[in-house]
């Protein structure tokens, strides 16, 4: 499945098929850019798929400079960032060269940011190995690096050339890894498409037991729906919101937590619990709406509950979403399957409301 993303001089395509990484080298040469590359991987990631990718890329007439950084959110740092731009330097990469990314988010991220600011810009390419970066983290131009007290503060949009997914990669992830992605195919559903979600629900078990075919067809239909938010919405002014369902409380959970405690698409989940939760406290969403989204999100192996919140710091942490306006803090949250609203100006009492519920498991 090809699908396309259409932003005038900025368009791309996203490349959905089992087996693509080893196209890369040709479809890369047909963008008619520079010689040079650099890849931009974890270790783990890199032995598993970097020699094949660099064997491609080489056989297209490519140079390749391996750039190794940490895995997961300790890459998405200035330090690390500054060992890239070092790296892009010392294998003279110039503004016409291409900078890869190959693996999760966390790479996509840092990677794409180092594009972004490498002699003001760079070309980018997103490879990735993660179900949760071929739905999500890998479309849309959205690139950044983590501060302290906040998560993906710094950052800048700066749009791929190309998104190649290749759905057999996910197989090599843990069950946890895995299941985190889900999260964002199940958000997809919720705030986007009814029958999307109601098709994820009936597939739910086979995309746990990884098919490839059904999990091939479910990426693709992720990939679609972002695509045409960020068409519509490219620097996110107001539509492209509908993306962070899940996340205003989800991101505040991983800041208040140092990173550490969940993965993302866990913390996204609980993020779904609390803010499906807060749109039945405001009267905006019905019980069974509610009971949707949980029985999903467990279906597919995902929390709605967790112990040991400290509902304080996630409320503290909530205050700092980069999304705010004036200090005012958005919610999505969605009324029915397949809508969404935001909404501002909640109470504080309600997100407590919804924390404390989500700890003690109870709506």
């Amino acid at each position: 499945m090809i699908v396309d993303v259409n932003l005038g001089s900025r368009s791309y395509a996203i490349v959905v098929e089992s087996g693509a990484l080893g196209s890369l080298g040709a479809r890369l040469r047909a963008l008619g850019v520079g010689a040079r590359t650099a890849l931009v991987s974890d270790g783990a990631v890199m032995r598993l798929y970097g020699k094949t990718v660099a064997a491609g890329l080489e056989a297209a007439g490519f140079a390749v400079t391996p750039v190794e950084v940490p895995e997961g959110e300790a890459a998405k740092r200035l330090d690390v960032a500054e060992l890239c731009w070092d790296a892009l330097l010392a294998a003279g990469l110039d503004r016409s060269s291409t900078v890869l990314a190959l693996g999760g988010g966390a790479v996509g991220d840092l990677a794409g940011f180092v594009a972004a600011t490498y002699m003001r810009g760079t070309n980018f390419v997103q490879l990735p190995t993660t179900v949760l970066a071929q739905v999500d983290a890998s479309i849309g131009g959205k690139t950044a690096i983590d501060h302290p007290r906040a998560k993906n503060l710094i950052g800048a949009f700066h749009q791929p050339r190309l998104v190649l997914c290749d759905p057999a990669t996910t197989l090599t992830l843990s069950r946890r890894e895995f299941s985190s992605g889900l999260a964002e195919i199940v958000k997809h559903g919720i705030v986007l498409d009814a029958e999307y979600f109601a098709e994820v629900e009936r597939d739910a078990a086979a995309l746990l037991g990884r098919d490839l075919p059904v999990l091939e067809r479910v990426i693709g239909g992720s990939c679609r729906l972002k695509a045409s938010v960020v068409e519509r919405d490219e620097h996110e002014a107001e539509l492209r919101a509908v993306l962070n369902y899940g996340h205003t409380v989800g991101h505040a959970l991983e800041a208040a937590t140092g990173y550490t405690r969940f993965v993302h698409g866990e913390a996204v989940a609980l993020g779904i619990a609390a803010e499906a939760r807060l749109a039945r406290r405001l009267g905006l969403a019905s019980e069974e709406t509610v009971a949707r989204q949980e029985r999903l999100l467990e279906a597919v192996g995902l929390p709605v509950r967790a112990d040991a919140v400290d509902v304080e710091a996630v409320l503290a942490a909530i205050a700092r979403d980069k999304k705010a306006r004036d200090g005012r803090v958005p919610f999505v949250l969605a009324p029915r399957i397949g809508a969404f609203r935001l909404v501002y100006d909640v109470s504080a009492d309600d997100i407590r409301a919804v924390l404390g519920a989500l700890r003690a498991g109870r709506g």
